[in-house]
């Protein structure tokens, strides 16, 4: 590879990326393109909706599943229009030249998608090192290595998605149907973003999240500000953690920001808290008792 996550460091891949995609159009992609490509793929699999992603240095600024892509599109963008700049979009749906167009307003350096209709490619291809992927597979292994010190670490794939059918209600009020669905789209994300990390949904839609922190508590300040940032009304909206809350400090937070349904794998010694908080200032919530972290 051209280098490796820096240019003073050298990149070398081993595998056949031919099996995943096609290269149709750019320049030579880099080590870190391949790490935010591959982090794109896992997330986009776990979604059967017509969804769009915005992936940057691994997680994903913007997504939204609608029934028009283009929609999608324009829902994804809108959930941090500025980190979107320079990232990878990713999505399960051949693109139209409706969504094109609109797409190609924006500086971006890869999109994948598993087809182009007619005369999307012409107009994507304005942009001379745009790289420009078509996806072939989304059979990824079971099996995940890392380099660790002098060895290697191995794992099995993360690869449970939950559903409704996953979810057992803790509290007294029991999240509504639409909050049901806003969960599942919630907990999908947060199982792909760096731990710790809080996710803020709503109307399927990303509205913010918080990334990488080493406080729960800071993850979800971070996420409060950010959809506050953007302007989106959080009353309505849910939340969903990749791991349990050790106090019940998260619920007040979420409460005080118009969050009223949550969802996280539960397990804590304190989760009667936290339960109780909820019950008492109207929440819903449910553990599915499976933790999400990636690191």
């Amino acid at each position: 590879m051209r280098y490796g996550e820096n240019p003073h460091q050298q990149g070398i891949f081993y595998g056949n990326l031919n099996e995943i995609f096609e290269q149709l159009h750019g320049k030579e992609i880099s080590y870190n393109n391949l790490i935010d490509i591959d982090s794109g793929i896992n997330l986009i699999n776990d979604f059967d909706e017509t969804t769009f992603a915005i992936i940057k240095h691994t997680n994903a600024c913007g997504l939204a599943s609608r029934n028009k892509l283009i929609d999608a599109w324009k829902d994804a963008l809108a959930g941090d229009p500025v980190s979107a700049y320079g990232g990878v979009l990713i999505t399960n749906a051949s693109i139209d030249l409706d969504t094109a167009q609109e797409i190609n307003k924006l500086f971006f350096e890869i999109i994948l998608a598993p087809g182009y209709q007619k005369n999307v490619l012409e107009l994507l291809q304005s942009k001379k090192n745009r790289i420009i992927l078509q996806s072939k597979s989304n059979q990824l292994p079971k099996r995940l290595f890392r380099s660790v010190l002098n060895g290697v670490i191995e794992q099995t794939r993360d690869d449970i998605v939950e559903t409704s059918n996953n979810m057992k209600t803790v509290t007294i009020l029991s999240p509504s149907e639409a909050e049901i669905k806003d969960l599942v789209f919630a907990n999908k994300v947060v199982k792909h973003l760096k731990s710790n990390t809080i996710v803020i949904a709503k109307n399927k839609q990303l509205i913010a999240s918080g990334v990488g922190q080493t406080s729960r508590v800071d993850a979800l300040k971070q996420a409060v500000a950010k959809a506050g940032e953007f302007g989106f009304d959080l009353h309505g909206a849910v939340m969903a953690s990749d791991a349990y809350f050790p106090f019940a400090d998260s619920a007040e937070i979420a409460d005080k920001a118009g969050i009223k349904a949550i969802i996280q794998p539960g397990g804590s010694i304190r989760d009667a808290d936290t339960i109780n908080y909820c019950n008492s200032h109207g929440l819903s919530m449910v553990f599915t008792g499976v933790r999400h972290f990636k690191h």
